[in-house]
């Protein structure tokens, strides 16, 4: 570590004063990121703030108190670990949050502690990550502490960090204050840019070191290339230059002996002076010494004196270098500094430079490519540099792979460029050991030696490029918002493409080399130089054409390389000349499109947009197309956005992030401090009247009495306002005006005239936020009574009803239209808004029902939500009933001999606790409900306030006796017991039914929906023994009344059905079903599961890709199948019902619709055949395990779901279901899914929403899904199913408005009716194959033995699909090393060398993951393999080692998780068949909806339908 600076010695010594922190200086987010990496590095944390918009009056966060202590020392003990205590002398500590002041509280550059004494604030954190929470948030001092001198570390390490230090410790410099950013952030540049040096430079034979100044400080600038300080390469390469003093003092500090004499380094502290005579640059180096690894020593060498004249130069020198601070952090108007002179950008298009390039062609690669996030993290924290990496044997292309020149992209970054380029390669490590040769044969060559070395990876979204050169190399570079990439060897499809970037860079070296030669340089025009280029031989470099004006056509369309290359030239002469000006001007005369050259790089969470990643190597022959909408659809989102602005989803708060869908058991699912939706709102208002008097008084007869006996009427004056029962009265509750609707007005017994009314409230106070109708108001059950004289005012307000059906959509889309122009006239004259209600809000329900009419505005003396709110308080009573045999719960009565559910923490076993959870193991450890039989209630004498307590007898499950039990038994048997408990009766959880197994129902499905078990045999806990149950025991087990049943206790049964095992759900005719249209439909998981509900047939499907369509055709035969896009679809079927006036589509939508042949137009359905519409838009646009969400094609994929509202408004089915990924409702704020509600709404439907985990409803994986119900007016809205297994997930809760949370259902941590679905339950059974298995159908060998197997095999008798992807040979080694135990990823990979069968070594362990393991959670998973006991992590649709999911080895075979493995884990029946290749068939198994999960949602539906049978 190098000291840097401290106090002049020869100033007077002052004792310094016990300062306070001045109020100026406020403590910050005192939260401060854990430090993942050693020491050396941690000061590269970003230091980038992500301020929380939360308003005073929403938040529901408690602030973080920061303890403060008197003194340094009393922060030094605080932050003290046990083993520092002993010795407090001069320790290590962290320090965030701060900034640094003088005497009068100004903030200073550290340098200035040379002239004036400096003291720091901050947040003082212990030295290392500390397990106390208390001691890990830090502690403040009260007063400033004094600096003594600060120092530079990190050289060896390559991540500078910045050291504060006093009499008592040495403070690590983690992250500034905001307002001390602009000082600090300059002192790291010129920190790394001394670090960056010193790894340019030799450490030994330094004599043969010739590397010019300029040369080094160019490479400098490639590797500190991204700093946010500066614009362009070369604003880091004056900097560098600059501060060439300041860098030599450092390093010759650091090392004299090395650095002292090095020529280019004195030749750089050189040129440093000459770029400025007339002072000198500060920091000579002190003697102080800071050991990096422990205790800090600071041994001041004796007192040099000074010439004031040098300290005086210094100083003024320090305030220079200030002004230069200054103008660097200043907003600029102007371009970089490496094209100041213009402000544009001059494109170049493709027709331009077609005659150098070859034709079309298409990215083909057979290689497995990684993300480039697996090499994002190591470098996150770095202070905003980007990594610099090497990529061999690349190639770039389009969003469709389509081979694309990296010409068309511009060399600097740019606003509005509508080119998207991508890349692939092998990547290693740049270590700056050389560049390309410039061998015109080079790029031709292909890169057989580099085919296997590095990892294959594809990069995302290419933002700028750059050329450098030597004297005989050319080096090109790309960068992403991940890293710089130096450009080897391309591959050898793409080389045809990468040879014109070269040729066009030897041209330009050959127009610098003709200037050079000429006296005057600026001066030789650009028509001589076209004529010397004309005459070069055939055989030379940069020979273009002897015709001058193809050699001018040539030297314009690709001037973008020639200009670029003039700018990095530091001959100012050349850079000006005649020649350069001329072409920039040429250029511009094309009129070429233009873009405007930003000023500054944005920084953004890194999404990588590679459209290769996730998808087969193959080319891509998608094309985007814009949707088809409404034009109710088409309004109502483009009137949103025209009034609301995107918003960038990538700067949402903490809460919304996006979610990480590889589920991590170490990462808590919650939303911190969240605030419930009350059931019973009865919150306390403070209301404000008139401060006046106010006339009112009874507008016409009694209409009848309260229940009180008080005076009921329907209307009344107040203040000259007519206000009516049925009306909307404006109130101030809590300073805020509020809507109130009348439900009744009466005279109290005191004479007072009072008003009883429900919330009306505003659409933005929804959870529609911004996307709601500002007009329109929701009914609630938040309801107060209050005088009529707090009234402040009546709303025009009107209870709004339309008919509803596709039948009316026209008359009702005419009405709104006229409606919005009576609103709008009315706000241009500035008259009262006119409101409208025509549905009801009820969050704690999860949406937005019809109003309930008969209910509403009676003026009876009876309210509604009164009437609710008693009830729910009575329901949630815990009491005895009259004759104390039982007891209500949750308003379930309970009685002796009743089977009941019981928390499993009021039974727990010793042998259960401790359980180790990992990832993908999540679910070890939880328990199902204890099921018990209540035998009786014992209440004491002494009774207070009718306490009891609850005698059960315990009921026993196969998992309770051993996991080999629980593999191979029914999941719904139990065993008797004698054991016996004595429960308080908050221990128990719900009803359920025990029976003889002969009283089973005939039809028991899968997955189960019912509360039911069987008993036939006896535990006895105290031996373990298990025996059938005696005849003497006379257990009471529930009766049954299934009247099929009863029959087959007499013989009359259904034949073979007890026999074959073979269960099936309820049957029920097809034409009783709902008609039903699947929209991207997939393989038909969704319409798998309704189906099997009995409540879905499923008569027509839309899906765009042709395998996907081929497998729903094959598992729904009696299913019209349209495999094509939804748009086109759309557009036929507006056509065919007249309607296409009021579509709005491409006319590529247009025209494929008229391509459809007439036996496709005439299947295809119309308004009022099909009752039901579900689907799931595609979810990459939204979810968390895709990056390229900004893509060109994911932002189509986003705007799927219009065209899918428009199918709803279009059809008004009777019943809608939307399925999306859990992010879908968080997605840029909640934009796209607040909007789908409002689009609903605006249609008449009823909405709800939640998110369901799919493995609570019997399948082992972890699976969150987003669903939006809707029902038609006058239908009843599907409850959303109970979740039936136990699954370690918390509640999964949206967002709603005023900081309120809303889960659909309640988590299963704590119990549900049965034990998670493992890994052994789901793939037991299926027999071992080999890597890279490809037959695709076999016997089983084996019989199924879970109860999940039998299920999931029904009659099959041939296994199909147990097909697996086939890893390379690295890979199929690295899986053989990975244990055959839980938890066994990478990390358990040995630490060495491994020799191919081609002869090439490569490392055992990826050589990303040990680098970047800190920073992403140690990867765990990755290479990982499955736990018997676990489960499943998410389906995803490309399983391999290095993706996203990285655990898909199987838990005893080194393979990768085959076809059908991956099926059974969603549910599919083992006759459910895919289509396509296997990466077809992992397509789509990963895209589609569990069946489990749709059956449970179809069994909801189906009872909606049930309630409303007469």
């Amino acid at each position: 570590m190098v000291g840097k600076a401290t106090r002049d010695p020869k100033a007077k010594a002052v004792k310094p004063k016990k300062r306070p922190v001045p109020e100026s200086v406020e403590p910050e987010d005192d939260s401060v990121s854990r430090r993942t990496r050693p020491r050396r590095a941690a000061a590269c944390t970003s230091f980038k703030e992500k301020p929380a918009r939360i308003s005073k009056k929403s938040a529901t966060i408690e602030t973080k108190t920061q303890q403060t202590v008197e003194s340094e020392y009393d922060a030094i003990v605080f932050t003290a670990s046990p083993t520092q205590r002993d010795e407090l002398h001069h320790q290590i500590r962290r320090l965030t949050d701060f900034t640094l002041l003088d005497s009068e509280d100004n903030l200073q550059p550290v340098q200035m502690l040379e002239f004036t004494e400096l003291s720091f604030t901050g947040v003082i954190l212990p030295s290392d990550e500390s397990s106390d929470k208390e001691k890990a948030k830090g502690v403040r001092c009260k007063f400033c502490i004094p600096v003594e001198s600060w120092s530079i570390s990190g050289y060896e390490d390559g991540s500078p960090v910045i050291w504060f230090s006093t009499g008592l410790a040495d403070y690590e410099c983690v992250k500034p204050a905001t307002k001390y950013k602009c000082y600090y952030d300059y002192l790291f540049a010129k920190a790394l840019a001394s670090v960056e040096v010193y790894k340019k430079l030799p450490k030994s034979d330094v004599g043969n070191f010739d590397m010019g100044v300029y040369e080094l400080a160019s490479s400098v600038a490639r590797s500190m290339s991204g700093c946010k300080l500066f614009v362009s390469d070369v604003d880091i390469e004056d900097f560098v230059i600059l501060q060439g003093q300041f860098i030599y003092n450092q390093l010759v500090g650091f090392d004299e002996a090395i650095f002292a004499e090095m020529r280019v380094l004195a030749g750089l502290r050189d040129e440093s002076s000459k770029r400025d005579d007339t002072f000198e640059m500060e920091g000579r180096p002190s003697n102080g010494v800071l050991r990096i690894d422990g205790v800090s020593e600071v041994a001041e060498s004796s007192a040099m004196a000074v010439d004031v004249s040098d300290k005086d130069m210094r100083y003024a020198k320090l305030l220079q270098d200030e002004e230069y601070r200054k103008s660097l952090q200043r907003p600029r108007k102007n371009g970089s500094s490496a094209s100041a002179s213009s402000k544009v950008y001059i494109k170049t298009t493709e027709d331009d430079i077609a005659n150098d390039y070859p034709f079309p062609a298409y990215y083909k690669n057979s290689e497995v490519e990684s993300d480039e996030l697996i090499i994002a993290d190591e470098y996150k924290h770095r202070n905003e540099i980007l990594p610099r990496m090497i990529l061999h044997n690349w190639s770039l292309y389009n969003s469709e792979s389509r081979l694309i020149s990296l010409e068309l992209l511009p060399m600097q970054p740019c606003a509005d460029i509508d080119v998207t380029i991508f890349g692939s390669g092998l990547v290693v490590h740049d270590r700056d050991e050389g560049w390309v040769c410039n061998d015109p044969d080079a790029s031709t060559q292909g890169s057989e030696a580099q085919d296997s070395e590095g990892m294959a990876i594809c990069l995302s979204q290419i933002k700028e490029w750059m050329i450098e050169y030597g004297c005989s190399t050319i080096s090109i570079s790309v960068r992403t918002d991940v890293a710089w990439y130096r450009l080897m060897t391309p591959s050898k499809q793409y080389a045809p493409w990468h040879k014109p970037i070269l040729k066009t860079a030897r041209v330009a070296i050959s127009i610098m080399a003709m200037l050079e030669d000429q006296v005057r340089k600026a001066r030789l025009p650009f028509q001589d130089v076209v004529k010397r280029l004309s005459e070069l031989e055939r055989n030379h470099e940069s020979y273009i054409s002897s015709d001058p004006k193809v050699v001018e056509n040539y030297l314009i369309v690709h001037g973008q390389i020639i200009l670029q290359i003039f700018e990095k030239i530091h001959d100012r002469e050349i850079k000006t000349s005649s020649f350069k000006v001329e072409l920039a001007a040429k250029r511009a005369n094309r009129h070429h499109t233009k873009w405007t050259i930003k000023t500054k790089r944005s920084k953004s969470k890194v999404r990588i947009l590679n459209p290769r990643a996730g998808m087969e190597p193959a080319v891509s022959k998608r094309k985007a197309m814009q949707a088809t909408t409404t034009l109710l659809i088409n309004r109502i989102w483009g009137e949103y956005y025209s009034n609301y602005a995107p918003e960038d989803p990538l700067e949402e708060e903490v809460e919304e992030e996006v979610e990480n869908e590889e589920d991590n058991a170490e990462q808590e699912e919650t939303v911190p401090n969240a605030v419930e939706v009350q059931k019973t709102p009865t919150p306390q208002k403070i209301i404000r009247g008139h401060s006046g008097k106010m006339e009112t008084r009874w507008d016409g007869e009694i209409l009848g009495r309260t229940s009180a006996g008080e005076p009921l009427y329907r209307q009344a004056l107040v203040g000259g306002d007519m206000v009516a029962v049925g009306g909307a009265v404006v109130l101030e509750v809590d300073d805020i005006p509020a809507f109130y609707f009348v439900e009744y007005m009466f005279e109290s017994s005191g004479h007072c005239k009072m008003l009883h009314g429900r919330l009306l409230q505003r659409g933005s106070e929804t959870v529609l936020r911004n996307a709601a109708n500002e007009r329109e108001l929701f009914l609630t059950n938040e309801c107060m009574t209050v005088q009529l004289k707090d009234i402040i005012g009546t709303a025009s307000f009107e209870i709004r009803s339309r008919p509803w059906g596709h039948q009316y959509r026209k008359e009702n889309s005419t009405a709104d239209l006229l409606d919005r122009a009576r609103a709008k006239e009315r706000k241009t004259k500035d008259l009262p808004t006119e409101y409208y209600c025509k549905s009801f809000y009820a969050p704690e329900r999860g949406g937005f029902f019809s109003l309930p009419r008969s209910d509403m505005g009676l003026g009876s003396g009876s309210c509604n939500s009164c009437r609710m709110r008693e009830d729910q308080e009575q329901r949630s009573e815990l009491k005895l009933n009259a004759s104390k045999t039982g007891f209500f719960s949750s308003g379930i009565e309970f009685s002796a001999d009743d089977y009941v559910y019981v928390n499993p923490e009021y039974m727990i076993d010793e042998s259960t606790k401790g359980s180790e959870k990992f990832k993908s193991g999540r679910n070890i450890g939880l328990r199902a409900f204890v099921v018990c039989q209540l035998l009786e209630i014992i209440v004491p004498k002494e009774s207070k306030k009718g306490s009891f307590e609850v005698k059960v007898r315990r009921f026993y499950r196969p998992e309770d006796i051993s996991a080999d039990k629980a593999y191979s038994s029914d999941i719904q048997e139990l065993y008797y017991s004698q054991d016996t408990d004595v429960l308080h009766p908050e221990a128990v959880k719900g009803k359920c039914e025990v029976r003889k197994k002969i009283d089973m129902p005939l039809r028991r499905e899968y997955p189960i929906s019912e509360n039911i078990f069987f008993c036939e045999q006896i535990y006895d806990s105290s031996n373990g023994s298990l025996k059938q149950l005696p005849a003497n025991i006379k257990a009471k087990f529930s009766t049954t009344k299934d009247e099929a049943v009863l029959r087959k206790r007499k013989g009359k049964g259904v034949e073979n059905e007890a026999d074959s095992g073979i269960v099936m759900p309820d049957e029920v005719p097809k034409e009783m079903r709902l008609a039903t249209l699947d929209i991207f439909a997939g393989c038909g998981g969704l319409s798998q599961g309704l189906e099997q509900a009995g409540v879905s047939d499923t008569k027509w499907a839309i899906e765009y890709e042709a395998p996907a369509g081929d497998a729903f055709k094959q598992n729904h035969t009696g299913s019209t199948v349209f495999v094509d896009n939804c748009n086109v679809i759309l557009r036929a079927i507006m056509e065919k019902g007249g309607d296409e006036k009021e579509c709005i589509s491409t006319q590529e939508a247009n025209d494929l619709a008229a391509k459809l042949n007439e036996e496709q137009k005439r299947t295809l359905p119309m308004p009022g055949q099909v009752d039901f519409i579900n689907g799931g838009p595609p979810c990459q646009g939204f979810s968390g395990m895709n990056r390229y969400s900004q893509s060109a094609w994911s932002k189509v994929q986003c705007e799927m779901i219009l065209a899918f509202l428009s199918f709803a408004d279009y059809f008004r089915p009777r019943y809608f279901l939307l399925e999306n990924v859990r992010t879908f409702v968080s997605f840029n704020k909640g934009q796209a899914f607040q909007l789908t509600l409002a689009s609903l709404l605006e249609m008449g439907y009823q909405v709800r929403f939640g998110i369901l985990e799919a493995g609570a409803y019997g399948v082992s994986q972890s699976r969150k899904r987003a669903f939006i119900w809707a029902a038609a007016p006058g239908e009843v809205l599907p409850e959303w199913p109970e979740p039936m297994h136990v699954f370690n997930v918390p509640e999964l809760k949206i967002s709603l408005a005023k900081g309120l949370h809303y889960a659909a259902v309640r988590s299963t941590q704590s119990g549900a009716p049965f034990r998670p679905i493992t890994v052994r339950d789901t793939i037991g059974d299926l027999p071992p194959v080999e890597n890279g298995e490809s037959v695709t159908s076999k016997e089983y060998r084996v019989d199924p033995v879970s109860w999940f197997q039998k299920e999931i095999r029904g009659e099959t008798k041939m296994l199909t699909d147990h097909i697996c992807k086939e890893m390379n040979e690295l890979n199929l080694i690295r899986c053989k090393k990975i244990p055959k135990r839980p938890g066994a990823d990478w990390r358990d990979l040995p630490n060495e060398k491994v020799k191919l069968s081609n002869g090439l070594v490569d490392e055992m362990i990826p050589w990303c993951l040990p680098n970047t393991a800190k920073d992403h959670n140690q990867w765990k998973g990755l290479f990982g393999r499955l736990d018997w006991q676990g489960n499943f992590p998410t389906s995803i649709t490309d399983p391999q080692p290095m993706g996203k999911v990285g655990m898909c080895f199987h838990p005893d075979q080194d393979r990768i998780l085959t076809v059908r493995e991956c099926a059974r884990s969603q549910g599919f029946p083992d006759k459910y068949k895919f289509s396509g290749s296997i990466k077809h068939k992992h397509r789509q198994i990963g895209n589609a909806v569990p069946p489990p999960l749709a059956f449970a949602l179809g069994r909801k539906l189906k009872e909606a339908l049930h309630q409303q049978q007469p």
